[in-house]
């Protein structure tokens, strides 16, 4: 529960932030430092094309800075995430948000110099001058995007407003992890506990099906009752995108997202006419869900109860670092030698506490350094998931961080989730191996479903709930609070067969959309889907022990953004625009159900 005092964690479970900057001082020193040097890039504007040596100089000297951001802004960035409650740490990531915006604003000539110049030339230096080397991708960029591109002085127009642009994320973050009023209930037993964010995520779970009733109507009513606030949040969300869309001359939201990565539409599209296709075996598993927590109805507040109520699999730190290194064997030596690092350097920061962020997530942005991770662990088997899908995205940007340079080393979302889901393929397999009983392996291949159900059939669901909301500010309808409620609850009802009676659906539920952060990271929740699709693929080469296969995901994680996110996915051996990473995930699935079906027939 996050009502422990940080001062009462043990400091082996919190990062070691010095390992970035020894101190705030010192940091503020960096920063200053970093904000003079921002004006010197103008030297180069209107000269960028002159020599390829000129060019270079510019580039290095971008890159340089930009990488001084980056660390900089993963430190104030993490300082804010221990305590959202703590303003001169908020304040410290706001500066480094204004000084980002600086920076986009003066580099904003570079774009538009580079194609007004003469492309024979731009051909010349690039085979030339060795030095530009780890910017032709860069450059090969720009030249894609020149139908997109504007003028330099609009350029920096749109790049000065980079801060405004972060002003509904940024108020939906400090709204939902520390001013909002989140309600207190009384459980079944007398207790009572406070529903914050990471509070609610765990109690929701509870095996009294009265107390996780109330728990999930009491939360998701309090946030309607905020439904104009949130509304007008995520309008503003929407409005930026739709701006920024036609101010580059997209069709669409959806397309400019997409074009960023060079990911065809038809893939966004494409995943979710194929998973509405497949929501006959999401069915199967509602109804097995339903079979197992013995209940006549299955309503929306029994998605997370556990499958076998008996069981209970709780795992202190230690014993999930043993289990995930174990687990993980697979991948070989330098990989679990850079895992006992984060475990033992204190990477990570493990506990929760009063006003810190929830939820989990890995951060690779301090280059020169090594990943930090923020979890808020409680000891269950979700939690030892979770440590292994977090060490996922830490090795992810470890092996780039280490392999490619500075500009290359930065991945795309789209490939981003690929390593963490692995990871938990793998964790599932090695439990599945090392675990007695039946009541225990049905308990870990409902984990394995619960997986498919929360990253590809849940995050689909908002997938196509974000697509629908951005046609909505397309067509010019209002995107308000009741509004947005109505259409989440209504895709809501279709993907879980409430009309069909395989899941009721309460009305309640159409607030949910109101405490997921996702949505202020725009076209960002599909990526969990196609990623936990290529990962299937890859785990199930990965498993099989076959060298090749280990060496092309390796040599995948120290890619980075060398290629696009596609082509990266095709040389590890998935091809994410066909069908087929879908049809294997929805066989795997089937699979492991007929093998709790034949489980529970034998009980």
């Amino acid at each position: 529960m996050q009502n422990r005092s940080r001062v009462s964690i043990e400091e082996k479970y919190k990062w070691n932030l010095a390992d970035i900057y020894p101190s705030d001082s010192v940091w503020q020193t960096a920063k200053d430092k970093v904000a003079s040097e921002i004006p010197t890039l103008a030297q180069y504007h209107g000269r960028l094309m002159s020599s390829a040596g000129t060019l270079s100089d510019a580039l290095d000297r971008m890159f340089a800075i930009s990488k001084e951001l980056s660390r900089l802004s993963t430190y104030a960035g993490l300082l804010a995430d221990q305590d959202t409650r703590d303003g001169r740490h908020q304040s410290m990531r706001q500066e480094m948000s204004e000084l980002r915006s600086s920076f986009s604003t003066q580099v904003a000539y570079v774009a538009p110099e580079i194609l007004s110049g003469d492309r024979a030339a731009l051909r010349r230096f690039l085979d030339s001058e060795p030095r530009l080397t780890n910017y032709r991708f860069y450059i090969e960029e720009i030249l894609r995007g020149a139908t997109h591109t504007l003028s330099e002085k609009e350029e920096k127009i749109l790049a000065s407003s980079g801060q405004l642009a972060r002003g509904p994320g940024n108020a939906f973050a400090i709204l939902s992890n520390a001013d909002f009023p989140y309600p207190t209930v009384t459980l079944s037993d007398g207790t009572s506990a406070k529903l914050d964010q990471s509070t609610y995520s765990d109690l929701r779970a509870l095996p009294n099906r009265t107390d996780r009733e109330k728990v999930m109507s009491v939360f998701l009513n309090s946030l309607g009752s905020f439904s104009g606030t949130f509304g007008a949040l995520i309008n503003g969300e929407v409005q930026k995108e739709l701006f920024y869309s036609k101010a580059r001359n997209y069709p669409s939201s959806l397309e400019m997202a997409l074009d960023g990565p060079n990911i065809p539409v038809s893939v966004y599209q494409h995943l979710i006419d194929g998973v509405n296709k497949n929501l006959p075996a999401f069915h199967r598993y509602l109804k097995l869900r339903q079979r197992m927590l013995g209940v006549d109805k299955l309503h929306y507040y029994d998605l997370y109860a556990p499958l076998v109520p008996s069981l209970k699999m709780e795992y202190t730190p230690e014993e999930a670092q043993k289990h995930v290194l174990a687990a993980l064997a697979p991948l070989g030596p330098n990989y679990l030698s850079v895992l006992e690092k984060a475990f033992s350097e204190r990477w990570i920061d493990l506990m929760p506490s009063e006003g810190k962020r929830s939820g989990g997530y890995s951060n690779g942005g301090a280059y020169d350094v090594h990943p930090y991770v923020l979890m808020n662990y409680s000891g269950k088997y979700i939690d030892l998931s979770t440590l292994a899908h977090e060490m996922g995205h830490t090795l992810h940007s470890y092996y780039s961080n280490k392999n490619q340079p500075y500009p290359l080393s930065g991945y795309e979302i789209f490939v981003a989730e690929v390593a963490s889901t692995l990871n938990e393929s793998l964790l599932n397999d090695y439990m599945l191996k090392n675990i007695q009983g039946p009541e225990a392996r049905l308990s870990l291949l409902g984990n394995y479903l619960e997986g498919i159900k929360g990253t590809v059939f849940r995050q689909v669901q908002f997938a196509e709930f974000e697509m629908r909301l951005h046609e909505m500010a397309q067509k010019g309808q209002p995107i308000v609070g009741e509004a947005v409620a109505r259409l989440f609850l209504e895709i809501t009802r279709k993907y879980y067969g409430h009309d069909q009676g395989v899941c009721i659906v309460d009305d309640y539920v159409a607030h949910e959309w109101s405490f997921i952060p996702h949505f202020y990271s725009d076209f960002y929740v599909y990526q969990y889907a196609t990623s936990f699709t290529a990962s299937e693929a890859l785990a199930a080469k990965v498993k099989t022990g076959d060298p090749a296969a280990i060496n092309r995901f390796l040599t995948f994680l120290g890619s980075g953004g060398s290629k696009y996110p596609v082509d990266l996915l095709k040389d590890a051996g998935v091809d994410m625009t066909t069908d087929e990473p879908l049809n294997l995930t929805i066989q795997s699935m089937n699979r492991t159900m007929d093998e709790m079906e034949r489980l529970l027939a034998a009980r």
